[in-house]
């Protein structure tokens, strides 16, 4: 297993992102210790900024410079495939840059799953929705799946939509909001089809939800999906979760 962290500068709510302060380190920081702690073959930071390669150089990371033109972090993973010259099955997980509290294990889980199942391209996480709020909030993507544990749907809706429990407006009970699952952003993929991914072109459906796991499925391709052996915390997006993680990280720091 090697693990990319795409890393962009720019963020329309929170600018400079990967570099804000957390307990005494930039956020990219804590993101790559948490890399490492997966004891990866490797870990590389994607990135096409200069200050962010100056400050992942600073706390030992080994960084990729990628062209600056790329509009998702799994082209900048392409990229990277190519410099670094990585072979065909080579396992390739894709940690988000702003994931400060993503647990090691799941890494580690996302990986083995995609080893183990030799019939999806891709393999990614899912946990149980805990209230009805995620359930209608379009950011948080649900995942529907078959008998067999691979994505036949992802959707910023609230799908399967459950008609008697949920007609008329009337709130869903707590054991139907659990039934439904919700995607955790984490990817392993072989690095062949990284390859292959990024020469199609935007699925009709993948514009219309705005995401790119849809160009997977509606290329015929499969995503295996498994159950989080932890349930993730949120990563960071706003000033606000800027503050729970720095919280988050300061509890555990007194444990």
């Amino acid at each position: 297993m090697r693990i990319v962290i795409p890393a962009r500068y720019a963020s329309s709510r929170l600018p400079g992102k990967p570099l804000r302060e957390l307990a005494g380190k930039p956020m990219l920081q804590h993101v790559w210790e948490r890399a490492m702690a997966a004891d990866p073959l490797e870990v590389v930071v994607a990135t096409d900024d200069e200050r962010i390669a100056r400050a992942a150089d600073a706390f030992g990371a080994r960084v990729c410079m990628t062209d600056p033109g790329h509009a998702s972090g799994t082209e900048r993973i392409a990229e990277v495939i190519e410099v670094m010259g990585w072979p065909e099955e080579e396992i390739v997980v894709n940690l988000q840059g702003d994931e400060p509290l993503m647990p090691p294990s799941l890494l580690v889980q996302v990986a083995e799953d995609l080893e183990t199942h030799r019939l999806a391209e891709v393999a990614t996480l899912a946990a149980h929705l805990e209230s009805p709020e995620q359930l209608f909030d379009p950011a948080v993507v649900k995942v529907v799946l078959d008998g067999k544990g691979y994505a036949l749907y992802f959707s910023r809706a609230p799908i399967p939509w459950e008609r008697e429990e949920m007609a008329w407006g009337r709130e869903p009970s707590p054991e139907v909001v659990r039934s439904h699952l919700r995607h955790v952003g984490l990817y392993a993929y072989r690095a062949g089809f990284v390859r292959e991914y990024v020469a199609w072109p935007p699925a009709p459906m993948e514009r219309q939800e705005s995401l790119e796991q849809l160009r997977v499925l509606w290329h015929g391709r499969r995503i295996h999906v498994s159950l989080a052996a932890e349930v993730p915390p949120a990563g960071v997006d706003t000033p606000e979760d800027l503050e729970r993680v720095e919280r988050l990280l300061g509890e555990a720091a007194r444990q």
